[in-house]
């Protein structure tokens, strides 16, 4: 018998919202222990900072440039490649997805695309090289698995849940997509993709081999965690996070000093409505807001590692976790006060491209525990699986397997962006090496991404978009180690010019090829 695969993740989890990385809020004994007894990879980075390009990385080894997914809104191709495929064809495991997929656009009501229409026609795959598919969102809306379930059963409860991309005031202070919800915890997403988890689990023999994919939708907003769990983290107890520069005054001059789009994004000047709500203006949200929201995300993060513990005790019940292998990460980060921000987008910093990765080597491979400071990434995960299945890696994948020891010479990694809206254009290309994160603003475009013209309303930006162009001379340059908050931009200090042409200079010998043609951005998200 061969060693088993379980795949946690999580959806716009930071890395410091674990007690192992540093997190010391939300209670997270679950991925602490897998971290301490296997290998916590303190430089993992994604390679696109948004949902669906991260998932395809995932899914295919592959950068966005090559799998074609380089924005939200962009389904990848159902004939892509698929770890979940090879390992099912090559190496006979069992493989299911349960939660959060997101290879396809969402905001698909119409059932355009197969993973929104599938739970209405009954099915649960195969697709995607997976045996078994149940799908969850961030609320019961839609045709997903989840939604149909709770509309099903429990239809007074699907009121309770905040409206996603909207930015209304909710919770005790007005705070953006916060919802105290009255559903009860085992009826809420988290717990039901960790009870479909086990219920496919024990539909196995003992001695098969499996891949299971775990993907919860939580933390990503709306934060609207069951109430009777929410209070659990009283909001009014809370500092600030580190990341929170203070006052306005002191926000603004940070923000200044970065290229434009962020400053006008604070000031409501630029609308971000590629990475959160259209409508939401972030020198509005105030200190108590902040802290509101924090305190559901880090009730939302203990729910989800509880979710795993029960996963996990499930494992060890059916005698499995001697030869089972625990991976744990997510898709992207937060902002969350970081800046004076929150969400995500064209924004790359450690906020949301360093990912919680963890490893814990099933016991029988006799792996010991690390933790790995070189940098690895997203693209790295399909190669791993591969190794542990005993099983080639192909040569479409353009990953390594993860280093299990210190000492792997590994030096860069790297996170793309590309608008999905023509109207804004930005293409960001960044790299971190030597503890050191770059990036190259490319020149902006107007010929590629979705038109904003056919935007549903409830997305559509409040007001005109302003008209941001950068002319490919802008960027960003951070000394992680004396600025480890990203607070001083160093890209036109001339005692960096050196170091800025060298990291420019890797990362353009390091990327490859963009795919030709490219895949048309079909839907707003």
């Amino acid at each position: 018998m061969g060693r088993n695969i379980l795949f946690i993740t999580t959806d716009q989890q930071r890395y410091d919202a674990l007690g192992c990385n540093g997190g010391t809020i939300a209670k997270t004994p679950v991925a602490d222990r897998l971290a301490n007894r296997g290998i916590n990879y303190r430089r993992a980075h994604n390679q696109n900072v948004v949902c669906m390009p991260a998932r395809s990385t995932m899914i295919t080894g592959q950068y966005v440039r090559t799998h074609g997914v380089v924005a939200n809104g962009i389904a990848l191709p159902p004939d892509s490649p698929s770890v979940a495929a090879y390992l099912h064809e090559k190496a006979g495991y069992h493989t299911a997805l349960l939660g959060k997929a997101h290879f396809e656009p969402a905001f698909d009501l119409q059932g355009r695309w197969f993973e929104n229409r599938m739970a209405r026609q009954n099915s649960t795959g195969p697709y995607r090289g997976f045996d078994r598919m149940e799908l969850a969102m961030h609320s019961p809306i839609g045709g997903w698995h989840y939604s149909l379930w709770l509309q099903k059963n429990y239809p007074d409860e699907i009121g309770g849940f905040a409206p996603i991309l909207t930015a209304l005031p909710g919770g005790d202070t007005g705070a953006p997509e916060v919802k105290y919800n009255p559903i009860p915890r085992e009826h809420y997403h988290t717990d039901w993709v960790a009870a479909r988890t086990i219920a496919y689990l024990d539909s196995l023999d003992p001695g098969d081999n499996w891949f299971v994919w775990m993907s919860f939708p939580d933390p990503h907003h709306p934060w609207d965690p069951p109430q009777d769990e929410a209070r659990r983290i009283n909001w009014r107890d809370l500092d600030l996070p580190a990341g929170y520069p203070g006052s306005r005054e002191k926000i603004e001059k940070i923000l200044a000093g970065k290229p434009r789009h962020w400053l006008d994004w604070y000031q409501g000047r630029f609308g971000n409505f590629e990475g959160g709500p259209a409508s939401f203006v972030p020198c509005q949200l105030t200190e108590d807001q902040l802290r509101e929201v924090n305190a559901m995300i880090h009730v939302e993060n203990e729910l989800i590692d509880q979710a795993c513990g029960r996963v996990l005790a499930r494992i060890a019940e059916r005698g499995w976790e001697p030869r089972t292998d625990v991976f744990f990460t997510t898709d992207h980060g937060e902002l969350q006060g970081d800046f004076g921000l929150l969400y995500k987008g064209p924004y790359h910093v450690d906020a949301l491209m360093r990912l919680p990765m963890i490893w814990r080597p099933a016991p029988s491979a006799e792996i010991t525990h690390h933790e790995i400071a070189e940098p690895v990434g997203q693209l790295d995960l399909a190669p791993t699986f591969c190794q542990i299945a005993g099983v080639p890696v192909p040569d479409w994948m353009q990953g390594k397997p993860l280093p299990t020891a210190p000492g792997s010479g590994r030096q860069r990694v790297i996170t793309e962006w590309d608008s999905q809206f023509a109207a804004i254009g930005m293409h960001l290309r960044s790299i971190y090496r030597d503890g050191y994160t770059l990036t190259v603003y490319e020149k902006s475009t107007r010929d590629y991404g979705f038109d904003l013209a056919n935007i549903p309303p409830m997305l559509a930006p409040r007001g005109p978009i302003e008209d941001i162009r950068y002319d490919g001379t802008e960027g960003e340059l951070y000394n992680l180690r004396e600025d480890p908050m990203q607070w001083r931009n160093l890209w036109d200090d001339p005692a960096y010019a050196k170091l800025k042409s060298d990291l420019r200079a890797d990362l353009y010998d390091n990327l490859p090829p963009e795919r030709n043609p490219k895949l048309p951005v079909e839907a707003p998200a």
